[in-house]
């Protein structure tokens, strides 16, 4: 199976099957496939039947996934980012654990195995109201990891520690410990604009950030999607007024 990584800014994961190979991915994930290819959608891989899928929905996932198969030719299948962004590849060993951010799985071969790894809500509207999930990624494939934004990484030493606003978590390797932990000081979290959760992430291993949390996303066009029954150009035209009273205020 050959693949290649095809765009910058919003890239695609291009993979070329040979008859018999097959990818996993989540539900919903295709972007375009050739016609040698053959969708089965299912909620058992990855052993542990139903059991397993239902992990895999604690965890931010689908409850089904879908294998697609090269059948009597060579195929290309190709799955798109969302979101500005980069997917990493990552060979997984037996015994070998990754956390990932709830929607960094893309796709990978048979023998993936992904769960919950990590479940703590975090406050009414904070993430959606979702709280903080994070996906266990392990078993024996090659997996492609969708990250948001740019991909910074570090490799810690033991005991060595990162503190990191929760949404540029993006993975790392489960050598690595990991919590939620308060800003301190009643002042900082009510006025320091930085929230009121860190995720704390000690070493040995290595980590991945990425640099375009959802939640921040989301914020930042909050402004131009304006109300229920109002166009986009009116809730543009709302966000420009907005910003030149702002202005003028301010001299």
């Amino acid at each position: 199976m050959n693949h290649r990584i095809i765009g910058t800014t919003l890239p695609v994961l291009e993979l070329q099957l040979e008859p018999g190979e097959s990818v996993v991915a989540i539900s919903g994930e295709l972007s375009w496939m050739s016609r040698s290819i053959n969708l089965h959608t299912s909620t058992q891989f990855g052993g542990g039947g139903l059991f397993a899928a239902f992990k895999r929905v604690a965890g931010g996932g689908s409850l089904f996934m879908t294998e697609y198969t090269a059948e009597g030719a060579r195929g290309i299948l190709a799955f798109a980012t969302r979101v500005p962004g980069h997917i990493l590849p990552v060979e997984v060993r037996t015994g070998q654990t990754y956390m990932i951010h709830r929607h960094g799985f893309l796709c990978s071969t048979p023998g993936v195995d992904l769960s919950v790894g990590f479940q703590q809500s975090l406050g009414a509207g904070i993430f959606g109201g979702d709280g903080f999930l994070l996906q266990r990624l392990a078993g024996a494939c090659q997996a492609w990891i969708e990250l948001d934004g740019e991909v910074v990484t570090y490799d810690l030493g033991p005991e060595e520690t990162m503190r990191i606003h929760p949404g540029h978590v993006g993975m790392f390797e489960a050598s690595v410990r990991f919590q939620i932990t308060r800003i301190q000081g009643i002042r900082n979290m009510l006025f320091g604009g930085d929230g009121i959760f860190l995720a704390a992430l000690t070493g040995p291993g290595r980590i991945w950030l990425q640099s375009l949390p959802l939640s921040n996303l989301a914020h930042a066009l909050r402004p131009y999607l304006g109300s229920a029954g109002e166009t986009a150009q009116q809730a543009g035209a709302g966000a420009i007024i907005g910003s030149v009273l702002r202005g003028l205020s301010q001299r």
